[in-house]
């Protein structure tokens, strides 16, 4: 492929996602990703910030998608219709290009301490974003953490399942967060 054509930025992350698959997360640079691609160093710096990126691109879109619509739903609804819109709201980020490499990309966050340490870090990330949505709403604090926390649960949960069957996230995400929370409310009889 020539430099000149169209989908550098897939063409990078599918470069990378295999070199990462191939021999190691640690031991792939991003010039032999952007060679890999038919790109250059330079254009691969246009797209991300480092190759942690390639893995991780897109934190800051879904935790606004989630905030922007914790604030959007209606006064009247509780922290948990809350949180379900947030999980809805991030469906339109869930495409086919993430679907076709999801599977591959968390087997290389699996294999790589560093990288699951930043996976955790970004559902950290998540949960916080919802938690001070929420509380802007007037929930209180430890119901907004709570609350925040199932949904990043279900979120996380979600997503495998979104991998696994690639049907409408919104449903997944509406059935992982009803499981979640039935799970929490199961908990209550055991103590």
């Amino acid at each position: 492929m020539g430099r000149w054509e169209p989908d550098a930025r897939a063409r990078l992350v599918a470069a990378a996602l295999d070199l990462f698959s191939e021999q190691g997360y640690e031991n792939t640079a991003v010039a032999q990703i952007a060679e890999r691609a038919g790109l250059t160093k330079s254009t691969f710096f246009r797209h991300f910030r480092d190759k942690r990126e390639v893995l991780f691109g897109g934190q800051d879109e879904l935790a606004g998608l989630m905030t922007g619509a914790i604030a959007a739903t209606p006064v009247e609804a509780g922290a948990l219709a809350a949180v379900e819109a947030a999980l809805v709201a991030t469906a339109v980020t869930f495409g086919e290009e993430r679907l076709s490499h999801g599977a591959q990309r968390l087997a290389v966050i699996a294999g790589n301490d560093e990288l699951r340490e930043r996976a955790a870090l970004k559902m950290v990330g998540f949960a916080l974003a919802m938690t001070g949505a929420l509380k802007d709403r007037g929930v209180p604090e430890l119901d907004a953490v709570v609350a925040a926390e199932l949904g990043v649960l279900a979120f996380d949960r979600g997503y495998v399942r979104w991998l696994e069957t690639g049907g409408d996230f919104r449903e997944i995400a509406r059935r992982s967060l009803g499981e979640v929370c039935a799970a929490a409310r199961s908990l209550e009889g055991g103590e």
